[in-house]
């Protein structure tokens, strides 16, 4: 359910901290591919046309999954990216991690970003504390450092004796939290969250919430997808709300959340208009804001990903 953006007692500020230098700079990036369509619409095609179509030539359309999108992000930010499905999300955050090529525009880091998606890669038939060890040494750390992280990865993780379990038995839940515990150990530099913190009871969001905060104090980036506007609310310094590939707002994350939240609760209700007057209002906004990522130095940035334009 939907609830509307005033209907809890959440922050009425968002979260201060003081920011660095720049570590990701994303520059016009769009990421754009053609589909097959199957919509019907014979009548306005020609004889050859339709003669294609019956061998099996379907017509193809653009996705623009991405679409223009510029952002700067600092030392220090939590940086939360809301929006519906198909919004753009998910495949943002791939392209910074460098799991997808744009088709325009380029990616600029000062690190690797450290991505931790619902689908990262850990071993399903093995047991949970068998892929922390083997988690661990994937990103960098030294069997002595292994050691030493276990017992704060299971206190982050908090999947009780269930770590001994093959991970094939967790719940989607359980599998989430281990992997975002597993990727906090190493204190990544840059470190792109997508959906994994929106699930678990309030204990487990708060140790997930107390860990964002110290990765923030040693400087580190956060990136957080969610389909929950009031988790990014919480938990992010500033939020970017996409919509259809398009960024439409990017500010402060309680400011960037609630109008979010407001345009998806009229959209739930079935209020369209009033919608899609929010919506230009944010966009309005965003136009308002004039940023410029070529400003930022990139004298310690190296390409994530460049397609020359």
């Amino acid at each position: 359910m939907t609830l509307p953006p005033d209907a809890d007692a959440g922050p009425k500020k968002g979260i201060e901290v003081p920011l660095g230098p720049p570590t990701v700079m994303v520059q016009r990036l769009s990421v754009h591919y053609r589909v097959a369509s199957k919509e019907r619409e014979g009548e306005h095609l020609g004889l050859g046309q339709r003669a294609a179509r019956k061998i099996g030539w379907n017509r193809t359309v653009t996705v623009r999954a991405v679409d223009n999108i510029s952002f700067v992000a600092r030392a220090g930010e939590s940086v939360g990216v809301v929006g519906h499905n198909g919004s753009g999300k998910s495949t943002l955050l791939r392209v910074m991690a460098g799991l997808e090529t744009p088709t325009g525009g380029r990616v600029l880091a000062t690190s690797t970003p450290s991505f931790l998606g619902v689908n990262a890669a850990l071993m399903p038939e093995l047991s949970g504390m068998e892929n922390i060890r083997l988690g661990l040494l994937a990103m960098g750390l030294k069997p002595k450092e292994v050691k030493e992280a276990i017992p704060d990865v299971l206190e982050l993780a908090g999947i009780g004796s269930s770590v001994h379990l093959p991970m094939k038995t967790y719940s989607s839940g359980m599998g989430a939290r281990l992997r975002f515990a597993i990727s906090a150990a190493a204190r990544p530099e840059i470190l792109l969250i997508d959906e994994a913190l929106a699930t678990g009871d309030a204990a487990s969001k708060a140790r997930s919430e107390a860990r964002m905060a110290q990765i923030r104090e040693h400087a580190g980036t956060i990136f957080l997808v969610s389909h929950a506007a009031q988790t990014i609310e919480e938990m992010c310094t500033r939020a970017i709300w996409l919509h259809k590939g398009e960024m439409v707002l990017d500010g402060p994350a309680y400011e960037t959340a609630r109008a979010y939240r407001w345009w998806a609760w009229n959209i739930a209700k079935g209020e369209t208009t009033k919608a899609e007057g929010l919506l230009e209002d944010a966009r309005a906004r965003l136009r308002a804001t004039v940023v410029h990522p070529e400003d930022a130095s990139t004298d310690r940035h190296v390409s994530r990903h460049s397609t020359g334009t």
